[in-house]
């Protein structure tokens, strides 16, 4: 990446700003159509943009039909072309525009980018619709029919040909032109530059509307997008063009990765500049990791290496850009309840159908699970009793304990008995206090001799010996050990090594993040299912607060109710620390980077969507300096502290895009390696 620009600055962080321009238009008016592109060029180049596209013979008009074989309208197409060249000398901004260019005795219709005053190559279209409404073979030849891989435009000579990519000195910034109809062919040219590495795909369009039209271009470019594993810029022309026989809606769209980033006003009559910030680094993060497009690419070697590189340079801006995408702050939980609920619920039934099949597949009826009323076993319970009703099973088939500690606080315990209440499983209580007593006084711990010493050995005493209990429970009942420990605890290490919260026979949490849970649970709450009084057992457990309960509460305290210790305090925000975690776990960006992203979405708690369980008041805002703490707190636990922990993972279904940490899956690690190379870059190049 660009080095030497502010912390603040898009460029500096893999963003590229671009545009796709819907100017004004007048039919064979190449002088008006030359300063309607320039009005919006200059738009763009004051607003950071890098690259600005215009729609497919933008200069011309697209419905100039015949007039295109007059030398009046081809001359002055060639002196609006040269207004442009010299304007663009001074804007700072790649101009790519449509034109009509007669050469080697033919007459194109090219994709042409300029760049400070130079024409920088010229693209013909490779496929002329002539069907329906289409005749352009009656004007245009193919790209197919050029004798010569350069042509002269506005006295340069230039490179010209549909194999041209277009390669920038911005990391992962390479662009490729086609027109219109390459791309609705079934093999399109973009999907050859896309494998020989473009990532920035340009369609100059013209495409007349009719009903249900801009869908099917919206579908095809979100879809283009996401199969090329890239970013699409789509311009369609519009108002001014000819209305004899059809209709025009300027449908302005960009895309990246099967995600519609902006789209235009249709049928507007008024110049449009339609802008988005794209990643390039999420690009180049899902390329390098699916492996099956480099082959692909391996499989048309032949014809990738024949394309040809122009170079680029681009304007990039030295004074900070802001970003104007959308980050969201809670990657793993969709702020649109609809599609949030959606997503609950695919969550919900792969974790179903994991444990289903794991019993069957073991001859085992019975499940045994440590219920404490925080958030992972509560979930994990749920899910057993939807794997009782799935199974035909009797729900009393869940052998559910609560057992009680030293730091037990009365509301969860209270909660855990009301839910195992409600929901009608096996309730039992085992108070682990004696034994683990005896194990500190085996050890001689001073706590033993009523010394308040809260180390970790006495926390994991008290884990160890809830974990013991419920392994000899499984081998009484001929029973499966349900474990509970969640995504967010394994990639913090926040688990103890061999217990409940890390050892189990099967798992059904393990790659759901802390922040997902709660709303997997207010989920089973809003459909009604489980009944009233388990509604409201879980009502009161969304809002305790998250705790080990493993350490007393302060010794003049007379409430019971609220933990001793918080999990937060220790580890960090988990709403922030899973931002952290998607970011690096899913892309394995720089720490730099992910705290410029975790700035952007954190900093301002008045900007974007929250998620409808987040009140007001508990709506955190976050800036730099935090933000650097934690996620240095987050690199030394993720990469050199805990995964040994991680190694030893038992069985449990991935659930999510956003990867698990299990050895034989997502995530396969060594675990004595530093997190040294991470904690500089961080310290480097966050101030």
């Amino acid at each position: 990446m660009p080095q030497g620009l502010p912390f603040e600055s898009l460029y500096r962080h893999g963003f590229a700003r671009v545009a796709v321009a819907v100017p004004r238009l007048r039919v064979a008016d190449p002088e008006f159509n030359a300063e309607q592109t320039l009005l919006l060029a200059r738009r763009a180049a004051a607003d950071g943009v890098m690259l600005t596209v215009f729609p497919e013979l933008g200069v011309s008009g697209y419905t100039a039909d015949d007039l295109f074989h007059q030398d009046a309208l081809d001359h002055g197409v060639e002196r609006a072309l040269a207004r442009i060249m010299a304007a663009s000398a001074e804007l700072a901004t790649v101009l790519v525009v449509g034109a009509p260019v007669r050469t080697q005795g033919r007459l194109f219709n090219c994709g042409i980018v300029i760049r400070g005053g130079r024409v920088l190559g010229a693209v013909p279209k490779s496929y002329l619709p002539n069907y329906r409404e289409f005749y352009e073979k009656r004007q245009f030849a193919a790209a197919r029919e050029a004798l010569d891989e350069h042509i002269t435009i506005a006295g340069q000579r230039v490179p010209f040909g549909a194999d041209l990519l277009f390669t920038t000195d911005l990391d992962g910034f390479v662009f490729h032109l086609e027109i219109c109809e390459d791309g609705w062919v079934p093999l399109p040219p973009s999907g050859f530059a896309a494998l020989a590495g473009a990532t920035v795909l340009v369609n100059l369009s013209a495409s007349n509307i009719v009903v249900g039209k801009a869908d099917y271009r919206r579908q095809l470019c979100t879809s283009h997008s996401a199969r090329y594993i890239a970013a699409y810029l789509y311009s369609a022309a519009g108002h001014g063009e000819s209305t004899t026989d059809l209709a025009w809606d300027g449908q302005a769209l960009v895309c990246e990765n099967g995600e519609l980033l902006a789209e235009g006003e249709r049928f507007a009559d008024h110049p449009q500049l339609v802008t988005a910030d794209l990643d390039l680094c999420r690009l180049a993060a899902d390329r390098l990791r699916m492996t099956s497009f480099a082959d692909n690419a391996g499989d048309h070697r032949d014809r990738l290496t024949r394309l040809r590189r122009i170079a680029v340079e681009l304007p990039i801006p030295s004074e900070p850009v802001p970003l104007r995408r959308e980050i969201p702050r809670f990657p793993y939980v969709p702020a649109d309840p609809a599609v949030r609920n959606e997503r609950c619920a695919a969550v919900h039934h792969i974790q179903v159908e994991g444990l289903s099949t794991r019993l069957a597949a073991t001859g085992s009826e019975r499940v045994v699970i440590g219920v404490s009323g925080g958030l992972d076993s509560t979930l994990a319970l749920i899910v057993a009793v939807k794997t009782m009703d799935r199974l035909g099973l009797p729900r009393s088939n869940v052998l559910a304990y609560t057992m009680p500690g030293f730091a037990t606080g009365s509301r969860t315990r209270t909660d855990a008995h009301r839910l195992m209440r409600a929901l009608g499983v096996s309730a039992h209580e085992i108070d682990i206090r004696p034994s683990a007593t005896q194990m500190l006084k085996d050890l001689n711990h001073p706590a033993a001799q009523g010394v308040p010493q809260y180390d970790v050995t006495y926390e994991n005493v008290q884990a160890g010996e809830r974990t013991s209990h419920l392994f000899r429970l499984a081998n009484q009942n001929h029973a499966l050990v349900l474990g509970t420990g969640d995504l967010s605890e394994l990639a913090l290490g926040w688990c103890t090594f061999g217990v409940g919260d890390h050892m189990a026979h099967y798992s059904v949490n393990a790659s759901v993040p802390k922040t997902l849970i709660k709303y997997l649970i207010a989920w089973a709450v809003d459909t009604g299912e489980l009944g009233t009084a388990a509604d409201e057992a879980l009502t009161s457990i969304l809002a305790t607060e998250i705790s080990p309960e493993l350490v007393p509460a302060q010794a003049d305290s007379t409430d019971d109710s609220q933990p001793g210790q918080s999990s937060e305090a220790t580890v960090g925000p988990y709403e922030l620390q899973d931002f952290h975690l998607y970011y690096l776990l899913r892309f394995g960006y720089l720490p730099s980077r992910i705290a410029y992203l975790a700035r952007h979405a954190w900093s301002d708690r008045t900007r974007g969507r929250w998620p409808d369980l987040i009140r007001p008041e508990d709506r955190n805002e976050y800036d730099l300096p935090a933000i650097k703490h934690w996620l240095a707190e987050f690199l030394r636990r993720f990469i050199q502290t805990s995964q040994f922990k991680r190694s030893t993972l038992p069985n449990a279904p991935k659930v999510g895009s956003g990867g698990s940490l299990s050895p034989r899956g997502d995530w396969r690690a060594p675990s004595d390696a530093v997190a040294t190379a991470w904690l500089d870059e961080l310290d480097r190049n966050v101030p």
